[in-house]
């Protein structure tokens, strides 16, 4: 359940609620932690609950000394009351006998809280593409019919390319077609819990590889602002994003110089 940080229940009616899935190269989880530390979002709350591998750390956002260590944990709630933004980062993996469990958190949560519409940022595994997914960018989206309507011809102009359905049988075109997201961990079945419920929802994914995806979380979150306008574009080149603290352990600690 979500639990306050203040001692008021922060409301989130008519807020946008953007939130990674637990996917390959961690992408969605890498792009909200750029939206949260350039937009400096505070943390307003967090989940308690057994859906996630328990963790605890310190504070990945901290621009002093002073709130550095701040408790982090696996599942936190950060809000920008002007943009009427919400973000919950998941900082760790969902535990597999919990996935449905998790996914009815989430629309209960979703429903309860009054969200104008939910965006998933995901993705999936590139050398699993289908041979029409190869062309062209490796962005896709996905819209829940509560959304279509009103998002559908913006996404058109963006120029992006909706997630396309594939064979179940590779190389026979008359066989079903169905969605198919590699590596998207919860993605697939959040996205249709979304419809089922009519609960508006966004995916927005990056075909990618595990490794430095870095690049791919940059592109992801460059995409989200493009529909969004988070932060303003300049004429020329792009949008600053500030690189939390945290992402200086992305690699682990570097090479001792006494082994040399």
């Amino acid at each position: 359940m979500f639990i306050s940080s203040g001692d008021a229940v922060p409301s989130f009616k008519g807020f946008t609620l953007i939130l990674p899935a637990v996917s390959v190269g961690n992408v969605g989880q890498l792009a909200v932690d750029l939206l949260i530390s350039t937009l400096n979002m505070p943390r307003v709350g967090y989940f308690h609950t057994d859906c996630l591998i328990p963790m605890a750390g310190n504070n990945p956002y901290a621009s002093s000394t002073e709130d550095a260590a701040q408790l982090s944990t696996s599942a936190e709630v950060y809000s920008h009351r002007d943009l009427k933004l919400a973000v919950l980062q998941i900082r760790a993996p969902i535990i597999q006998t919990k996935v449905k469990s998790f996914r009815k958190l989430m629309i209960s949560w979703m429903k309860s809280s009054g969200f104008l519409r939910t965006v998933l940022l995901s993705s999936a595994h590139a050398y699993q593409r289908d041979d029409q997914q190869l062309h062209g960018t490796p962005l896709r989206y996905m819209l829940s019919p509560s959304l279509e309507k009103e998002e559908r011809q913006r996404f058109e102009e963006l120029g992006w390319r909706e997630m396309e359905k594939i064979s179940v049988f590779p190389g026979i075109s008359d066989s079903e077609q169905r969605l198919y997201i590699p590596g998207g961990g919860v993605t697939k079945c959040l996205y249709t819990d979304c419809c089922t419920e009519d609960v508006p929802m966004a995916v927005v994914l990056i075909f990618c590889s595990e490794g430095d995806n870095i690049p791919d979380a940059f592109a992801l979150i460059n995409c989200l602002n493009d529909w969004l306008h988070l932060l303003e574009k300049p004429t020329q080149g792009s949008v600053q994003w500030r690189v939390p603290p945290s992402w200086k352990l992305l690699f682990g600690s570097g090479i001792p110089p006494l082994l040399f």
